[in-house]
Formats: C-alpha cells, structure tokens, sequence
C-alpha cells in the first residue's frame, strides 16, 4: 500500500492525463511467454499497447491479466476483451499467430523459458522440450512485425550455443531483420541486483538504423538495505535493529531465481546466492510470510531476517513509478512468478529505445551486414559446404579465411553442433570422419516434433 500511495503521489498530472498525442504515439505488442508482467509492465511504460499476451502458467496470467487491464484503463487506453491466453503458445488452439500478418504490428516480445539455456538446467537447447526460442524466431517471420525483442539468460551467450545463436541471425537476415545480441546487467538500470540477461533485438532494416541499445549506469542500483528498510520495519522491528541491518545490507542482491516447478518451493537459490544473501544479513533458506516482528532476533545459524514475497518484487524492479503491481496467488506461487520475471525497468529501457527506433526519431546511423557476424565459424563453413569435411580440413579452410583454430577447440564446437543440429557423420577409407551440417533440431512447429510428446509428459512441471 504504501509503495502504491508513493507511486500515485510521484506521478505528475500530464502523466495521470495522458493526451491525445501521447495516445496516438503508442505502439502495438504482441507478447508471448508473458509471465507476470514484469516485461509487459515495462512495455507498457515505454508506450506499448498489448493486444494479446500469452502464458502458460495459469497464477502468472492471472496477476498480468488483473494488472494489466488496470494499467491500460488507467491509461485510457482500449482493453480488448481477451487480453491474456492462457495455455502453451506454441498450440494453435490456444491463439492464432497468422491472424496478425498483415497488421502492421510493432513489436513481438518474450521472456521464452530460461531453462534450456541455463547450467541449472543442464543446457539443453534444443532437446530440452521448453526450448521455444527458435520457435520465436519463425514467429516473427509469420507475423512480420516492425521490430522483436526475445530476452534470456546468460548462458545462451556461451560457447555452448554459438551455433544456436549463429542460426538465430542467419534466419532472422532470411526474414529481412537486421539482428543483434547484447548482455544487459539488471543493476545498470537501477535494480539492486546482479540479473544479467541476454537480449536478442531485431528490426527491419528501415527502422534498424535508427536502433540504439539502452545504456544503462551501474552507480544507479540501490543496495539492498537502501532498497528493503521501510518494508523491514514495516511490521515494528526496532529502528535500531532495522539501520543495523541496511547498513550490513550495503551491496547489491545475487540474482533472484524464481526456479521451476521441478525443483521444490520458495528459496533464494543455490548455495552459492545462499552465501551472498548471508553475507547482506538475509536468510535465503525461505521466503517470509511477514516482515521481521519487534524483538525479531536470527536463529538456527541464520545471519538476519528472510524476505518477504513484497520484498523479492522490490529487488526484481518493481518499486517507485512500477510499485503499483500486485501478485495474485499462493506464496510460492508469487514467489516463482517474480524470480521468473523481467525486471520492468530494464524492459522499459530496451522498449524506449525500440521505440524510438520505429518511430525514426534521432540520427539514422550507418548500418553494418549483421549476416557476416560469425559466432560460430564452424557452423557457418559447414553451412557453406555440402560435401562433408574431416576435422583437418575444417582447420586448414578456416585459417585461408583468417581464423586460427585447433583440433581441440574444432572438435569441440563440432561436439556442441551435434547437440543442436544434426551433425552427419561419414568414414572416410583412411577411418578419418567427415562431418555436414543437417536440420536444426530444435521446435518450430513441426507436427511431428519430439517437443510435443515430451511437453505433454512433463506438463505438470513446466513453469
């Protein structure tokens, strides 16, 4: 209540009054794997309209269909009537992507599932059947909007998946997108945590060259106790207690992991965030139904208070001017849908820049031929070729074009293709193997993909 009271009083009138040529500058989203809101939020402040979001998790959808709603009414904005999907976006029942083509959409965004790309996931990519990135990437190629935005975790930017990401640019340049990655820290936008994501933009070429990336201040993240102190004391912890833990609290949070539905309840992550949390005075074994009460003191080894599900949503970026968010559901319900989320500022940052990319405000600038960006220059020289190649000649034509590569690193990246392509293999008479570049593995709405057998297996635990 009281951030939302903050948040009403910080808001000047021609914000509140928003008019008629703010209106006509706002732009339409389509977003999928929408979660609960965090980018849609952040979206929305920048001056995107939703048509439709989409979501599988049901309490997710709920809290975004609830606030969304308000936030666009608030707004004056037209609500249609179903706002949020609920259901698995890639299934044609629950919305129909080529009802759009052809409607001058802006932008497609998404928050597609972390799991396939991260180490606690095993990184999967691919064979992982919560893996929809490339299914996105075609997406975008059906509905054809102005500009997309997919974010993730770092691990996509691994080594791991060069090939993935090499795939990634070459389909997008096919669809006529020019295309960039970039590595975003959640901190440089003013989130007092370590939340790195890496987030793919594309547009097409006339509004590409009016696209700059966001940039950020790392002196602009809070600590924690700067950040949490008010609601510490909110339930009569004594003021002394409360300053001595802000003060112990004096850096940033590790990242807010909101797991999956694989893996237990509400905690704040693996042991290694454990200790950082313990290190800032917060018991990470759990997540708090209330704030410290007075007397409050640590037990069981613990170094200071857990967080509270309101606390967790201050650290994810929902405070000040995006405070006025309230999670529907069960407290590890709540939990899961935070730390999954995207944190709302850093999405209005990259949605202000994709903005004023389409709307071709500021200096154009010169644009470079994203298609001869190589993150895996393996792929790209088996691509070239269709007749196999051994290991020696993939070295030997890799050096005449400039790029010095040894049989370890050669045969490694060949090991990491084969899990997300298929890799064919031919026996040369001298026993040597010659290696050519097949089909991508992963989902982009084959009929016949293993995606959808493993999907409905594992439905229950998908989050």
């Amino acid at each position: 209540m009281l951030d939302a009271l903050r948040w009403l009083s910080q808001r000047t009138w021609k914000e509140i009054t928003m008019s008629a040529a703010d209106r006509e500058q706002r732009l339409d989203v389509i977003e999928i794997c929408a979660g609960a809101g965090g980018q849609s939020f952040g979206l929305h402040k920048a001056g995107f309209t939703h048509l439709l979001a989409v979501e599988l998790d049901k309490h997710a959808a709920h809290t975004l269909d609830q606030n969304l709603r308000r936030v666009l009414k608030e707004d004056g904005v037209d609500v249609p009537d179903e706002l949020v999907r609920v259901g698995d976006v890639a299934d044609p029942s629950v919305w129909d992507p080529d009802s759009y083509r052809g409607k001058d959409i802006a932008l497609l965004a998404g928050g597609v599932p972390c799991p396939p790309f991260s180490i606690a996931g095993k990184q999967l990519g691919s064979s992982d059947e919560r893996d929809l990135f490339a299914w996105a990437i075609e997406l975008c190629g059906r509905i054809r909007p102005k500009a997309l935005l997919l974010e993730n975790v770092r691990g996509l930017s691994a080594n791991r998946f060069s090939g993935y990401r090499q795939a990634v640019l070459d389909k997008l340049h096919d669809f006529g997108y020019i295309a960039s990655w970039k590595l975003l820290h959640a901190s440089d936008f003013g989130v007092p945590q370590l939340r790195p994501r890496f987030v793919l933009v594309a547009l097409l070429p006339e509004y590409a060259k009016y696209f700059d990336w966001p940039q950020g201040n790392p002196d602009d993240a809070p600590s924690v106790g700067e950040t949490l102190r008010d609601l510490m004391g909110a339930n009569g912890w004594e003021d002394e207690e409360v300053r001595a833990w802000a003060d112990k609290a004096n850096d940033i949070a590790p990242t807010i992991v909101g797991g999956s539905k694989k893996h237990g309840g509400a905690d704040l992550g693996p042991t290694r965030a454990k200790k950082a949390w313990a290190e800032l005075g917060v018991d990470a074994m759990g997540v708090a139904n209330e704030a410290p009460k007075p007397g409050f003191k640590p037990v069981n080894g613990a170094t200071g208070p857990k967080l509270t599900t309101q606390m967790v949503a201050r650290i994810q970026g929902w405070h000040g001017e995006f405070a006025h968010w309230e999670f529907l559901g069960l407290k590890t319900s709540v939990y899961r849908q935070i730390g999954n989320a995207f944190p709302p500022p850093v999405a209005r940052a990259l949605g202000e820049s994709i903005k004023n990319a389409l709307l071709k405000t500021g200096k154009p600038h010169t644009l470079v031929e994203t298609s001869n960006t190589v993150h895996d220059p393996v792929y790209k020289l088996l691509r070239q070729h269709s007749r196999p190649l051994t290991v020696e000649q993939i070295i030997i034509r890799l050096a005449k074009n400039g790029v010095a590569m040894d049989q370890p690193e050669a045969e490694r990246r060949l090991n990491h293709l084969g899990h997300d392509f298929e890799l064919e293999k031919t026996e040369r008479k001298s026993g040597e193997l010659a290696y050519s570049l097949g089909e991508f593995k992963a989902f982009v709405g084959q009929d016949d993909h293993q995606r959808h057998d493993l999907f409905t297996q594992h439905r229950a635990k998908i989050s």
